[in-house]
């Protein structure tokens, strides 16, 4: 079985391919997602881990990294499906690093997609830290005894799935044997009710009301038997509609009459919705701003800035490859971001960091015409990377090497809080 060159595409965290009878090496999601992110045609390479996972059906390896890859190709049903069957076989995962280990870091996953989970794997690539992924959750075997290891991260992303199992793991947590980073129970709350709630208050922070409502009352509002104000206190039309549980902007629409609702609901077959009002954060020269920032011990660190003539940004769409001039401002803000950008929305990272109270977040957020801080999003499993290209953004790199240290960094000092103990699953 031969596997795609991952030298490159993975920065070396590629994995040998099984030879003969031996186990596969587990490759992980990493070094599958650069080579799908730099272009690379996945299905040839999908289609040697199904025949050698035929042959080598005990071997969870292969059948998660194949799990793994169809989630990259857009085969989710199939892929979840492989995903389950290789946490009968096998619930901990070790990622390859290239770097001699100091520390121990156990990761609590649970099944699902790529969004189901926090990707620690792009922040550890090559680090001195061992990444072991312990799934658990329903229909997932558990391990007789954890694994050693120095500090424990959850990395469970809120999601209504989700919430059954933290809440179990908040119990759980209480009497670790190792230092915890991202209480479950914390993460619970991130849902985007949750989150304005917690947030909207806050000295610098603008977070719009978001109202979880059934298709139900979205179509009575509709037909005009109910107001839109009477359920968003803070605002009118136009409004943000998006299914429940939905990410990337998918069903993420402007609605700006009643009747226009109805037009929504006929292409959409989700039963509940997130509403709240729109906010025009529109710069002067006409451009909406969006950026990506990562809280880590309570610090602000910029992942990237998207710049777009459309409302909803993502950075894929914004259109940042083709326009040196969108990426030479993006190359202006990242320098300035710690003397400028983070001075002036101090108080409100600072409010966001205690009232989210997770050690690891990440906030999609813009600005307001006024200079607050508009969010959008507040969640613990935002991917962030520096898989873009070195020659069309040299400038990301360093800017993504000091995320990625403040992240081990946090790590470090957290397994030095605490002399070792036993550590056993009860």
């Amino acid at each position: 079985m031969t596997t795609p060159d991952t030298d490159n595409a993975a920065n070396g965290a590629g994995a040998p391919a099984p030879q003969g009878d031996s186990q596969h090496t587990f490759i992980g999601l990493a070094p599958l997602m650069r080579l799908a992110f730099s272009g690379v045609d996945l299905k040839p390479f999908g289609a040697e881990l199904i025949e050698y996972a035929t042959k080598h059906p005990d071997d969870g390896n292969v059948m998660m990294d194949l799990a793994t890859l169809l989630l990259l190709i857009g085969h989710s049903e199939p892929a979840l499906a492989t995903q389950m069957e290789a946490l009968k076989i096998q619930q901990l995962y070790s990622v390859p690093t290239t770097a001699v280990p100091k520390i121990r870091l156990l990761t609590l996953m649970a099944a699902g997609d790529l969004m189901a989970n926090t990707p620690l794997e792009f922040l550890l690539e090559n680090a001195d830290i061992a990444l072991d992924l312990l799934y658990v959750g329903d229909g997932i075997p558990a391990l007789p005894a954890l694994p050693e290891h120095d500090v424990m991260f959850v990395a469970v992303g809120e999601s209504d799935d989700n919430h059954a199992l933290l809440e179990a793991l908040e119990n759980i947590v209480q009497d670790w044997p190792r230092p915890v980073l991202n209480m479950p129970g914390r993460i619970a709350h991130l849902g985007r009710d949750n989150a304005c709630a917690l947030l909207q208050s806050a000295d610098g922070v603008v977070m719009p009301t978001s109202v979880r409502i059934d298709r139900k009352t979205l179509r009575k509002i509709a037909n005009e038997e109910l107001t839109i104000t009477s359920l968003l206190p803070d605002g009118d039309f136009p409004i943000i509609v998006r299914p429940v549980g939905s990410h990337a902007g998918q069903g993420l629409e402007k609605i700006t009459s009643p009747s226009a609702i109805a037009d929504y609901l006929m292409g959409m077959l989700s039963d509940e919705f997130y509403i709240a009002r729109f906010v025009d954060y529109r710069s002067e020269d006409g451009f909406f701003r969006k950026y990506r920032i990562m809280l880590i011990d309570g610090q602000p660190f910029i992942s990237h800035m998207g710049i777009s003539s459309h409302w909803m940004i993502h950075y894929l769409n914004a259109g940042m490859a083709d326009s040196p001039e969108k990426r030479a401002e993006e190359e202006r803000f990242m320098a300035s971001f710690q003397f400028d950008f983070v001075p002036r929305h101090q108080a409100a990272f600072r409010a966001i960091s205690e009232r989210i109270g997770l050690d690891y977040v990440g906030i999609d957020c813009g600005e307001t015409t006024d200079g607050q801080l508009l969010i959008f999003e507040v969640d613990s499993d935002m991917i962030v990377h520096s898989m873009d290209p070195v020659d069309l953004y040299p400038y990301k790199q360093p800017q993504m090497q000091k995320l990625f240290t403040a992240f081990r960094s946090m790590v470090a000092n957290t397994a030095a809080l605490v002399p070792q103990q036993s550590s056993s699953l009860s």
